[in-house]
């Protein structure tokens, strides 16, 4: 059976994905919390800090962690900037060089996330949008780089239901504005782009690498 490890996998997208590989995967998590899904391996760590685990092999990389810090420049800090660029950018980096050997070895497949808001101006978003449009920049120069003997890919959601995005979706009132602002009149839920995970991440997209893909329900890609 492969390995994919799962960086962020016990909450939101990381856990929907988690939870539809586990049952044709050996799956490893890593994240801060506890993990509440039977059947993987987890890690409790913080991989900017912390040591990260040994794995003998390693098949797959599906790397979570992400943040929605929404502020206006004025009320943005360099930290802010400091923070989300090492959420986003340099934790992804440190767990994928510490396991390049093992993705070597097996001509592996490492899935990132960035999000609409680099390809759509949008207020509000400067830090966040800086340090997505920095994985997407890793992921297609890495799979230069890399080609032929690991994959990279990206999918860029618009807003999804997930504890990250809670804020957003605070009542019934911010959900039907959401969907109104998207032409497709929805928002995405964590199983769909758990599906897309999955088929990045397996021998199906074997031709599929430095993309990024968009789950936008319409707002980027169309006007209608």
């Amino acid at each position: 059976m492969k390995t994919i490890l799962v960086v962020g996998g016990s909450k939101g997208i990381g856990a929907a994905i988690t939870k539809i590989l586990k049952d044709s995967y050996h799956v490893i998590t890593i994240s801060r919390g506890e993990n509440l899904i039977d059947g993987v391996t987890h890690h409790s760590l913080d991989v900017l800090i912390d040591d990260l685990p040994s794995i003998e092999n390693l098949d797959g990389l599906v790397y979570c962690p992400g943040s929605i810090n929404l502020k206006s420049l004025t009320r943005l800090k360099i930290e802010d900037f400091q923070t989300d660029f090492n959420i986003n950018v340099l934790g992804a980096v440190r767990v994928i060089k510490f396991y390049e050997k093992q993705l070597l070895d097996s001509n592996g497949s490492v899935v990132l996330f960035s999000t609409v808001a680099t390809h759509l101006g949008m207020p509000f978003h400067a830090s966040i949008a800086v340090s997505k449009s920095a994985v997407e920049g890793l992921a297609k120069s890495l799979a230069a780089e890399y080609a032929t003997k690991i994959r990279f890919n990206v999918i860029a959601p618009t807003v999804t239901e997930t504890p990250l995005a809670s804020r957003l979706l605070r009542n019934d009132k911010q959900k039907e504005s959401m969907r109104e602002r998207h032409p497709y009149k929805q928002y995405l839920n964590p199983e769909e782009v758990a599906s897309l995970a999955e088929y990045l991440i397996s021998a199906k997209s074997k031709s599929i690498s430095g993309q990024i893909i968009p789950m936008d329900a319409g707002i980027v890609s169309v006007k209608l």
